[in-house]
C-alpha cells in the first residue's frame, strides 16, 4: 500500500458507507461471534455492530480521558488482533445523523471482560466530545472490527514507530501486542511528540516495557513547547534532524518498516505530499527509506 494513502482514511470511509446502509434496519445489539466448548466468547470476532456498557471514565489531562467498556459476559474477550480498530456510532444532542469515528482500543487483548480506549478531546470534535461526556452506565454502539496493518510476528527485524498526539493509540497497541508475544522477535524503537509533558499520556505503560523488554524496546520522547524542564526529553518536533540522531538511514534494509500516525501537518511532513504540480517528498523519503517502508494509520 503507498504510504501517501492513509489506511485509516479508506477503511474508515469503507466501514461508514456499510454503516450508513444497515444503521437504519439493523438492531444495535451486543454481538457475539460463535464459540467452542473450549474458548471464550469473543466480542469482536466477526464485523457487526455492538453495543456496550461505559464501566468507567477516568481524567489523564486537561483533554484526554481513559473510557473502559465492559463486556456482557466477563470472561468474554475481544476478538481483536493486531492492528485494528472500532468504529463508534454517536448520536449528540441535538444531532438529527450519528456522528462516525475510528478508535484504537489500548487494552490487552488477551485481558477478558472489557475494552479500553484513549480518547483525546477536540474543541470541535462532535465524537470525542460526546466521548466525554458519557457516564458510567450509559451505552455506546460500536462496529467493527477495522484491520489496518497486516501483522505478522518477525515479519520485520526493527520497526520505527513515528507517533504525534493522540497517534500514540496504535502504536501502543502494536507495541503491547508485539511484545507480550513470546515467539516475536521484533524489535521496536518509538518515537513520539507532544506540544507539553503533560500530553506524553501512557507514558508510565511505556517506561514499564522499556524495563520489562529492554533488549527490543526504546523510546524517544520530544517536547515542542520548550517549556518543560524535565531530563530524557528531546527540544521540539520531530524532524529530520532528530529522525537521524535516532534512526538508521541510507538504505535501511527492506526488512525495516516505518509507522507514522498524528496530526496531518506531521504526516505530511514526514512523508510527503502529492499535488497537482508534482510531489513533495517527505523526511522520511530524504532519509532514504521507500513507501514501501513506510505505512501511515
Amino acid at each position: 500500500m503507498s504510504a501517501q494513502l492513509s489506511s485509516r482514511t479508506i477503511t474508515t470511509a469503507a466501514a461508514t458507507t456499510a454503516v450508513a446502509v444497515g444503521i437504519g434496519a439493523y438492531s444495535l445489539q451486543t454481538a457475539f461471534a460463535e464459540t467452542t466448548q473450549n474458548q471464550p466468547p469473543m466480542v469482536f470476532g466477526k464485523t457487526g455492530f455492538t453495543s456496550l456498557r461505559l464501566h468507567s471514565s477516568k481524567t489523564v489531562n486537561h483533554n484526554t480521558k481513559r473510557l473502559v467498556f465492559e463486556f456482557p459476559d466477563k470472561d468474554a474477550k475481544s476478538g481483536l488482533s493486531l492492528t485494528s480498530s472500532l468504529l463508534t456510532i454517536s448520536r449528540p444532542q441535538g444531532s438529527w445523523l450519528p456522528v462516525i469515528r475510528p478508535y484504537t482500543p489500548i487494552s490487552d487483548f488477551d485481558t477478558p471482560g472489557y475494552v479500553e480506549f484513549l480518547i483525546k478531546k477536540y474543541p470541535s470534535g462532535k465524537a470525542s466530545t460526546h466521548l466525554h461526556s458519557l457516564q458510567p452506565g450509559q451505552s455506546l454502539s460500536f462496529f467493527g472490527p477495522l484491520k489496518a496493518y497486516p501483522w505478522a510476528p518477525n515479519k520485520h527485524s526493527h520497526i520505527y514507530l513515528l507517533a504525534g498526539g493522540a497517534g500514540i493509540t496504535p502504536m501502543y497497541q502494536l507495541i503491547q501486542g508485539a511484545l507480550k508475544n513470546p515467539e516475536d522477535k521484533t524489535k521496536i524503537k518509538l518515537v513520539f511528540g507532544v506540544n507539553t509533558e503533560k500530553d506524553l499520556v501512557l507514558r508510565e505503560e511505556l517506561e514499564g516495557f522499556k524495563k520489562q523488554y529492554p533488549e527490543r524496546f526504546e523510546t524517544v520522547y520530544t517536547i515542542s513547547d520548550g517549556k518543560s524542564e524535565g531530563k530524557g526529553f528531546e527540544k521540539g518536533r520531530i524532524t529530520e534532524e532528530l529522525l537521524k540522531k535516532v534512526m538508521k538511514i541510507e538504505g535501511s534494509g527492506e526488512n525495516v518498516k516505518v509507522f507514522v500516525c498524528g496530526p496531518p501537518a506531521m504526516e505530511t511532513a514526514l512523508i510527503g505530499s502529492n499535488g497537482w504540480f508534482g510531489g513533495r517528498k517527505g523526511i522520511l523519503g530524504e532519509l532514504g527509506y521507500t513507501k514501501d517502508q513506510i505505512f501511515k494509520f
